[in-house]
């Protein structure tokens, strides 16, 4: 917010994060294969479907998700991410769905789906993975290195870093976007007057959460949902289709912005009940 953003906007390069987005969709073949089959499928008794926000917004950006999938009848949970980073806040997400009994869904948006990949490891309630424009790291990756794999975003020029002092005495920096950008780069698709009230509510990631090392990917292990943003300008699509190829994500496209979930909610909470049902016994 005063000197040195160039500086630290610069170390961040392509930076990551959250966002949702609006458009016509299409599903891939194998998400319209799965639709045949999973109409047919045994019912169990519906999972709480938990869902993890990412950086720049908070657990009201899922308000439209929440209200379409009770009225589908889920259980459903938005837990608050510290945005500190992947290892942090995924214990914080693992008191919540320690909390939670029975089978769980998890839905992850951006750098939420760094989270939810480490928090569901070695879990058996979590029958499904869903990510919304997120990031689906491997061992050793992250949401930085992810994002500037392919080119096409423009995350860097937007930032707005704030550097502060810790209680040790060390420095660290958090990251906004700028108000002014906020619309154009994380929300296009939304009612100006609503991107407005994101972006003045929004909450900062820590830089070092985009730099953190994933350590584990509960993606190799239990069945994940994908829904990619073409029109994205924090992740690029190409680097949302190659984690979503790698992960054999059942993959729904659509021509949206990052802010899928707050322009397309209805869209998110059907690949969401997907899940649930393909996963249900």
């Amino acid at each position: 917010m005063h000197g040195g953003r160039k500086r630290v906007a610069t170390g961040v390069a392509a930076a990551v994060v959250a966002g949702l987005g609006l458009g016509a969709f299409a599903l891939s073949g194998t998400a319209s294969a799965e639709n045949t089959q999973v109409e047919g499928a045994a019912r169990g008794p519906k999972p709480t479907i938990v869902l993890e926000h990412g950086a720049f917004a908070d657990g009201s950006s899922w308000n439209g998700v929440i209200a379409d999938l009770r009225g589908r009848g889920y259980p459903v949970v938005a837990a608050a991410n510290p945005l500190r980073g992947p290892a942090s806040d995924a214990a914080a997400l693992r008191t919540v769905l320690d909390h939670i009994k029975g089978p769980k869904v998890l839905v992850g948006h951006s750098y939420g789906g760094n989270v939810i990949s480490e928090a569901a490891t070695g879990d058996p309630q979590v029958k499904a993975l869903v990510y919304v424009a997120a990031f689906l790291p491997a061992p050793g990756e992250t949401a930085l290195e992810l994002t500037n794999k392919y080119p096409g975003s423009t995350l860097p020029d937007a930032l707005d870093p704030v550097t502060y002092q810790q209680a040790d005495g060390t420095t660290a920096t958090d990251l906004y976007i700028r108000q002014a950008a906020f619309r154009h780069q994380f929300a296009a698709d939304v009612p100006a007057a609503q991107a407005a009230l994101m972006a003045a509510a929004q909450r900062p990631v820590a830089q070092s959460a985009l730099e953190e090392k994933a350590t584990s990917a509960a993606w190799k292990a239990i069945p994940s949902w994908d829904i990619v943003t073409t029109e994205d300008l924090n992740i690029p699509p190409a680097a949302q289709r190659f984690m979503a190829e790698r992960a054999h994500s059942r993959t729904t496209e659509v021509a949206a912005s990052h802010s899928v979930a707050v322009s397309h909610p209805r869209l998110v909470a059907q690949v969401i009940e997907r899940a649930a049902r393909a996963t249900a016994r």
